[in-house]
């Protein structure tokens, strides 16, 4: 009995191993940068052939897609803003999107850390975060400009202090004593299991610790920004908790803010509600 017992173990601990190692493989493949050529291969249509070019403020290297070969500056430019772990393709939806093309011009970029040469080295801050992004628009005039930020790319949005003609706030974490600190962030703390975390995985972990610290210093910028703003979120939101909207509902003027709350919705919003995100972004640019 004994010795069956032992074999049934010795075979369940061998399946464990393999699904493990086979899970750890298929994180890594599946969260790892994507080239240039998967990047164009992913975005391109019939309508709309999407652009690459890398940018460079300070020391750091990033990747800018753009849907147009050149900003028509007739047209209002639709700048997103991806969160943590992600990447600007989680947007690509929009990006292919023909009636959003034919009404704006449409950017994008990887935040430092998250893209093809730089992967985990976020810097976990909103300051340097407007920095990049002030960057990639600083020849287009705020008064043209639409940002559009998700997750941990809300607060960089909302924390921008320029007269944007919107901005579009999707599921924005603004508040550092709302961060629900998930028990999978010890495999980063851990020395023994943090090397085995992909590299964008190290990073969205680094941002969630300094979120603690560093979303407070804007409590009282968010409601100073001169744009008006779409908040959109979904009301079950377990990963970024729907009392963030509640609290930017109470401190930015009513003339200034429009709430959207997806009755039932969670964190997944982007791809689960493209329609109602994309006909409330159309509404931005009109």
């Amino acid at each position: 009995m004994m010795r069956r017992l032992k074999r049934i173990l010795k075979i369940a601990g061998f399946v464990i191993g393999v699904i493990f190692i086979a899970l750890f493989i298929a994180i890594h493949v599946f969260l790892k940068p994507k080239s240039d050529e998967k990047v164009l291969e992913k975005l391109s249509n019939s309508h709309h052939q999407p652009h690459i070019h890398y940018n460079t403020y300070k020391e750091f290297k990033y990747r800018v897609i753009a849907m147009q070969q050149a900003i028509d500056s007739t047209l209002p430019t639709l700048v997103f803003v991806h969160g943590s772990p992600g990447s600007m393709l989680d947007y690509s939806r929009y990006f292919k999107d023909s009636i959003l093309n034919s009404k704006a011009n449409i950017l994008s970029y990887d935040r430092i850390g998250y893209g093809i040469n730089n992967a985990g080295d976020v810097q976990g801050s909103i300051a340097f975060e407007l920095e990049i992004l002030h960057d990639l628009i600083k020849d287009i005039p705020p008064e043209k400009v639409v940002l559009i930020g998700y997750s941990y790319g809300g607060p960089i949005v909302l924390a921008s202090p320029k007269p944007y003609k919107y901005k579009v706030s999707l599921a924005s974490s603004i508040s550092g004593d709302l961060e629900p600190m998930f028990w999978t962030l010890n495999f980063y703390k851990w020395e023994l299991t943090r090397p085995l975390i992909p590299s964008l995985l190290k990073a969205a972990a680094k941002e969630k610790y300094t979120h603690l610290s560093d979303l407070p210093n804007y409590n009282d910028k968010w409601s100073v920004s001169p744009s008006p703003i779409v908040n959109i979120q979904g009301d079950k939101d377990w990963i970024v908790p729907y009392e963030n909207s509640k609290i930017l509902k109470k401190i930015i003027d009513a003339n200034k803010l429009r709430m959207v709350t997806i009755a039932g919705g969670g964190h997944e919003l982007i791809w689960s509600d493209f329609k109602l995100i994309k006909n409330e972004i159309l509404k931005t640019v009109q």
